[in-house]
């Protein structure tokens, strides 16, 4: 009989193979379609699916937000970027350069926490948050003439996550999971319409359709796996776990599209994940010393925390 812990670990590595296939049928998807009809197509099926799940778990209906309304949009807003800016990244890129990149958001989480939220992070994490810089230095190399443009659209696309989860944090328990889910993937789906609209339309064939719909079963199935790894194991086992997208993205991106990074990039990577995995480390036992003094205060993040959040488009 598997641990709590041991299942939060499959959970939370399968959430990881999903969300990198479906970079990867996005990809596929990207030699046929326009960037903006793959993202409304994509965001269509989504959403409809979304719609379907909430009213099979009976939670389909608008609570009064009040305030609320506007962090829900700030987020639909970051969400927008975030995905706009991945994509077009993955479009050009390496897909496990990309995924390197991208790793580097749960530093830039703490660290945007720190300077705006006024959390608590010590010289320790500060010392990490620097190195895991330096990996992403390392990856992107930036020359004289400046860094390659699509490297400057991933960085983006890291910053937008970096606010989107910010928001996500100070938003109130109160705002529905599900409510967030199914504006933000309307938000996006609205927002690829606009672009869509200056663009040629492309008629998607069989085989891109098919693309599509894996694509959205498995960004849904990373969504669900994701929470569930969160509400089986403990955060601080669990949460390493996630880095083991970066060796799917390795695997399908030389399978699929005969991509391997390079020595540095290597480095880089390996710096990225190891003071990730360290700053989840220190976040557990500041967590632990916060429940000494605070009974009442939750050990782990919530469901909803930022360090579960999902880092792309």
């Amino acid at each position: 009989m598997l641990s709590e812990n041991a299942r939060g670990a499959i959970f939370m590595m399968a959430a990881m193979a999903s969300f990198v296939v479906n970079d990867t049928l996005m990809k596929l998807v990207f030699a046929e379609l326009p960037l903006f009809q793959s993202i409304f197509l994509r965001g269509i099926l989504s959403t409809l699916a979304l719609v379907l799940i909430a009213w099979w778990m009976g939670v389909l209906h608008i609570p009064k937000l009040n305030g609320d309304r506007w962090m829900v949009a700030l987020r639909v807003v970051a969400e927008c970027g975030s995905t706009f800016f991945f994509l077009t990244a993955l479009f050009h890129m390496p897909l496990a350069t990309l995924t390197a990149i991208l790793q580097s958001a749960p530093l830039t989480i703490a660290l945007a926490g720190a300077l705006f939220l006024r959390e608590p992070v010590g010289w320790r994490r500060f010392v990490a948050i620097g190195i895991g810089f330096l990996g992403v230095i390392l990856i992107v190399r930036p020359g004289p003439e400046g860094m390659d443009a699509y490297v400057a659209y991933a960085l983006c696309a890291v910053a937008c996550v970096t606010l989107r989860d910010l928001v996500t944090r100070r938003m109130p328990r109160a705002v529905p999971s599900m409510l967030i889910a199914v504006t933000t993937a309307a938000g996006v789906t609205v927002f690829a319409t606009l672009g869509a609209l200056a663009e040629d339309w492309v008629k998607p064939t069989m085989t891109t359709w098919i693309y599509l719909g894996g694509a959205v079963v498995f960004i849904l199935a990373g969504y669900l796996l994701s929470i569930l790894a969160m509400r089986v194991g403990e955060l601080g086992f669990v949460s390493p776990f996630r880095y083991t997208g970066l060796v799917w993205a390795l695997v399908l991106g030389l399978l699929v599209f005969g991509d391997w990074p390079d020595a540095l990039t290597g480095i880089g990577a390996a710096l990225i994940v190891g003071t990730g995995i360290f700053t989840f480390y220190r976040e557990r036992r500041m967590a632990r010393k916060l429940a000494r003094f605070d009974p009442g205060r939750a050990v782990d993040n919530p469901p909803d925390s930022p360090y579960t959040a999902r880092t792309r488009g």
